[in-house]
């Protein structure tokens, strides 16, 4: 490996091997109690299992999520975008705090529900907005888009965390409500109790370094157990102290758009377009899902691209996979010269159309202002070189 990697990993990379249980991610009651050990097989990591290696592009608003409602000559705008790298956590709780915002508002009361509505955006977001506004009885909805395939919603990685997003203070009480709602949401999924959906969401341990990284206290005691304090040891001589919410949730993204896409096909109509301006539309009601291309559409200077790098893994073991992990390590510069916040998570998620021991994503990066010309590819070397160093490989 390059010296200068060599360095910026070690620098990057301060994880001892092995706390104790009063250390970083303990609390007070567990001081006298030794953690559980847990034995975690890392996964194979050598070039061969590596798969394809995939840029993503979370669309970030500075401040917080635009979650509002906006009256432009005739038509009302309801805004639902910028949750950074939370899509996926918030949408379904989202979705139903703007269309409440939407219905409440005094331009559309009285509007019967056979009116036409439009939602711009065909990613999580957009889908789940369609998907409430037919659970509320509107009869007459369509989702534009100028794409519906290989969004940054099919490739994201899936943990439920309120993460890689920035909020102002006065709206984190309504984050941590909109999480809570989509925290129940998945997890009847998961248990097999939603009428409309079986697949896409599993109940598994999601492991971080603090409590506070995972972004989840304010769940505990609603719709969350406590956080266990517990070691997990790779079989290699290399522990990690950590804690584990047992009760953490997988959203498996690809099958969630699929099922959610299937479920709305005989209940919306979609149409493929590149929507450049709102006073296009003929609707009076426009849900505003399209994230980045929120920014353009509103000329909202907050919205930033937030790009992200993640390699999926094959020929695994999948019951070795069955956790998550997330880990923050330094933040740096890029080779494209941009601010880069590094970590390291692993996911058992799955791209259509694999093999069944093809399973399993690492990631990854957050680089604000990253574009498509500016790839930043040294990044995928780096990202396995401290999982690498994470697992004592």
């Amino acid at each position: 490996m390059p010296k200068h990697l060599a360095a910026l990993l070690a620098a990057a990379f301060s994880l001892a091997a092995c706390q104790t249980a009063s250390g970083p991610g303990a609390s007070a009651s567990a001081t006298s109690t030794a953690p559980e050990v847990r034995r975690i097989a890392p996964p194979n990591l050598d070039g061969a299992h590596l798969g394809e290696r995939i840029l993503c592009y979370r669309p970030m608003r500075r401040g917080a999520p635009n979650m509002s409602v906006q009256q432009l000559g005739s038509q009302t705008i309801a805004h639902d975008y910028g949750h950074g790298g939370s899509g996926w956590t918030l949408a379904p709780g989202s979705a139903k705090y703007v269309v409440d915002l939407a219905e409440k508002a005094p331009q559309c009361a009285g509007r019967a529900k056979s009116e036409p509505v439009v939602v711009v955006g065909a990613g999580v977001i957009g889908l789940f907005t369609a998907y409430e506004l037919v659970q509320r009885g509107h009869t007459n909805v369509t989702v534009v888009a100028d794409r519906f395939d290989g969004l940054t919603s099919h490739n994201a990685g899936g943990l439920l965390a309120p993460v890689s997003m920035d909020n102002a203070p006065d709206m984190q009480a309504v984050i941590d409500r909109i999480g809570v709602d989509a925290y129940r949401f998945y997890a009847q999924v998961a248990q097999g109790k939603h009428p409309d959906f079986r697949g896409g969401a599993v109940i598994l341990p999601a492991y971080f370094e603090r409590r506070s990284d995972s972004g989840l206290e304010p769940y505990v005691g609603v719709v969350m157990e406590p956080a266990k304090d517990v070691v997990l040891d790779f079989g290699n001589g290399t522990r990690r102290s950590m804690v584990a919410y047992d009760d953490g949730i997988f959203m498996d993204t690809a099958v969630m758009m699929k099922e959610l896409r299937d479920w709305l096909s005989t209940r919306v109509r979609f149409e493929q377009r590149k929507v450049e301006r709102f006073a296009d539309l003929e609707a009076t009601l426009v849900f505003d899902c399209a994230g980045l291309g929120s920014g353009s559409l509103n000329g909202d200077a907050a919205m930033v691209p937030v790009q992200g790098h993640l390699i999926m893994l094959k020929d695994q073991v999948p019951a070795d996979l069955q956790h998550m992990i997330l880990v923050y390590f330094d933040e740096g510069r890029t080779e494209s010269g941009q601010k880069v916040k590094r970590s390291f998570y692993i996911f058992p998620k799955r791209l259509p159309g694999t093999g069944a021991n093809d399973v399993g994503v690492v990631g990854g990066t957050f680089i604000e202002g990253g574009t498509p010309e500016t790839p930043n590819p040294r990044e995928f070397d780096l990202l396995i070189e401290g999982a690498k160093r994470f697992y004592g490989m």
